[in-house]
């Protein structure tokens, strides 16, 4: 039998790159994620929009739009626990 596992991985082996790339895909996608929801990152978000208010770069509207939007991440961030697996949130 172990002489099919063979044979197969064989036969499969012209698509191990294929299949290589698809791992690597995955691991950058979620590493992606984790920086995108991270909460510190968020947070650090959410000051500097803060700031871009208090400074006069952005009127209240355009405030209140992208507030909700970083509220909605960190509500993701804290929810799926990201950013905690190295201490940062």
């Amino acid at each position: 039998m172990a002489a099919v596992g063979l044979i197969g991985e064989v036969l499969l082996l012209p698509f191990a790159p294929v299949r290589g790339s698809g791992w690597v895909m995955r691991q950058v996608l979620r590493e992606a994620e984790r920086i995108y929801y991270d909460p510190a990152a968020v947070r650090a978000e959410l000051a500097l929009l803060e700031e871009q208010l208090t400074a006069g770069e952005i009127d209240e509207e355009e405030f209140d739009r992208r507030e909700d939007e970083l509220l909605d991440r960190l509500e993701i961030g804290l929810r799926a626990d990201y950013g905690n697996s190295d201490g940062t949130a």
